[in-house]
């Protein structure tokens, strides 16, 4: 994890003191809303339905004890005693009010956290794959490089007022964890030999108009990166539109142009900088960065045989296991995710003594380490197996240890027309009414791998767009209906949905997508064949007949 140095500390402690006026001028009513609003963009500050939303930065996932349990101190002191975990691998904090936030920035400055550039049009929170550093298919480890992204775009002047927001994500493994396809840069680390380059994908995005990102360049070396990005940076910053909001993501201008054009403006640009404007970006800086990432020491004790016996002894720790770990490139390691989908909960939604739990495992037994996944599940990436059974206790008991990770009810849900003011309609409601239909542990196995992403409006936080089941909540005439499209994927296959058909009432919703799940069930050819892959072979026409067969 990377730390602050001295001038990291003083630029993030001046600007919570810099907006701390901003908001005492609000409040005075010496600044109207529309001219506070830019300032409160900056600082990560939204204006929701009922409240004013503060968004916190969690640079590629990653926090460790001390961070999380700020964090649930923030939400018990200012809040409503929860955070939200979103698809960004931020948190944010739906009834924070405006007198506070100043004190609540500060209080996060304390442990290096802001809120900066979580909003706004400027490159937002780089993310990456939440089992960085730990998978055992992983290239290399990715976070080093989100780090030098992330400051190189932070406080960039070029980029402060971009056309439209601007992501990047960053994966190091053939198996897509990150969701790069649908960033507006989306890179994949890979080595020719011995040496590091990137797969550059650019145009990704969801939103009312949904692209894939087209792949502009197969092998950038890693020291050639940040211009390389900068060259891109500066062809959207050219062309991208700023008079039509719709119009003005990066996605838009690469379909326009279209892919063999964007690359080539963008590999004009690349070749006309010169020499003074390339950035030094010296191997000894690229050691610096890679050595605050450098792997815990691992226990070198054997749990195998004593993580076995639990499982043995105990059936539901058999089956959280089963579903809940993953593969580390340590042996007698695994990561462990963390769900924050229990049956009838609010998606990503944690208790401040729930992170406060966690924060204290991560401290025991898994080496201070937390990461955020972008389905909104909290995650400890290397615990020894000899801690494993002692962890799921713990979390069972503190409502953390639901056995359904990448299950159907491990539903990525936005927050929908409960908070939010750009929504049409509720997604929190849907997605527990699906949960319910699907909530006995030995169904959810049987049906696997099933992805369902709920949104509450066109703008795709939910990202329904890639679910294997999307639902999008749309408004007709006053009445909240929802769509159904059927596969989509945010992984190496990355696919945009398609919409089944004709919008459904919110209380059809969940038998309507059983007998999608039925419909899977009967035509699957063994119990190893996914729900996405049967719908690849048998095409989407029989799961359409089954949405709309009436009783």
């Amino acid at each position: 994890m990377y730390r602050y140095d001295e001038f990291d500390a003083r630029l993030v402690k001046d600007r919570v003191e810099q907006f701390r006026g901003q908001v005492t001028r609000r409040l005075s009513g010496e600044l109207l809303e529309d001219e506070f609003k830019p300032l409160r963009l900056q600082n990560g500050v939204y204006l929701q339905l009922h409240a004013y939303m503060l968004r916190v930065a969690i640079p590629y996932g990653q926090l460790n004890g001390e961070k999380l349990r700020r964090m649930a101190e923030i939400a018990r002191k200012y809040d409503r005693g929860y955070g939200h975990f979103t698809t960004r691998q931020n948190i944010q904090y739906n009834w924070v009010g405006l007198k506070d936030i100043p004190d609540a920035l500060n209080d996060l400055a304390e442990v290096e956290m802001h809120a900066i550039q979580t909003s706004g049009n400027c490159i937002r929170n780089v993310t990456s794959d939440h089992f960085a550093g730990a998978a055992a298919d992983e290239v290399m480890d990715p976070r080093p490089w989100c780090e030098i992204i992330r400051q190189w775009s932070t406080f960039h002047p070029e980029f402060a007022f971009l056309p439209r927001k601007f992501k990047f994500a960053v994966t190091a493994a053939a198996h897509d964890r990150a969701a790069i396809a649908v960033h507006d840069i989306g890179l994949r680390i890979v080595k020719r030999g011995e040496q590091v380059g990137f797969e550059v994908y650019v145009g990704g995005g969801q939103g009312r108009t949904p692209h894939l990102a087209a792949l502009v360049n197969d092998f950038v070396p890693e020291a050639e990166l940040l211009d390389y990005a900068e060259a891109i940076m500066r062809v959207y910053n050219r062309h991208g539109r700023r008079d039509n909001k719709y119009k003005a993501r990066i996605k838009i201008l690469v379909a326009e142009l279209g892919a063999e054009e964007f690359t080539r403006q963008v590999e004009a640009e690349y070749a006309a900088q010169r020499s003074h404007e390339k950035i030094d970006l010296p191997q000894a800086e690229i050691d610096r960065i890679h050595a605050y990432f450098a792997p815990p020491a691992f226990d070198g004790e054997d749990g195998t045989a004593a993580f076995e016996a639990a499982k043995a002894a105990e059936p539901a720790f058999a089956e959280w296991a089963e579903v809940n770990l993953h593969p580390h490139k340590q042996a007698g390691h695994a990561s462990v995710t963390v769900s924050l989908k229990p049956i009838g909960g609010a998606a990503g939604d944690a208790t401040d003594r729930q992170m406060e739990i966690v924060a204290d495992l991560a401290e025991r037994y898994a080496y201070d380490d937390i990461r955020v996944s972008h389905a909104q599940n909290l995650v400890l990436p290397h615990v020894p197996a000899k801690h494993l059974y002692a962890i799921w206790q713990a979390l069972d008991a503190a409502g953390l240890a639901t056995p359904n990770e990448s299950l159907i009810t491990d539903l990525i849900v936005c927050p929908g027309l409960d908070y939010c003011n750009l929504a049409n309609a509720r997604s929190i409601p849907i997605g527990q009414a699906v949960q319910e239909v699907f909530a006995d542990p030995k169904y959810q196995r049987e049906i696997g791998r099933l992805h369902i992403n709920i949104s509450g409006c066109i703008n795709a936080c939910g990202h329904h767009h890639v679910g294997h089941i999307g639902i999008l909540g749309v408004d007709r005439k006053g009445e909240e209906f929802y769509q159904i499209s059927l596969g989509g994927r945010a992984d190496e296959k990355a696919a945009i949905g398609s919409i089944a058909g004709p919008a459904l009432k919110g209380e059809d919703v969940p038998e309507a997508v059983k007998r999608i799940v039925d419909t899977y069930m009967a035509l699957r050819t063994s119990p190893d064949e996914l729900f996405i892959d049967t719908l690849e072979r048998a095409g989407a026409d029989p799961f359409k007949e089954a949405l709309y067969a009436t009783a």
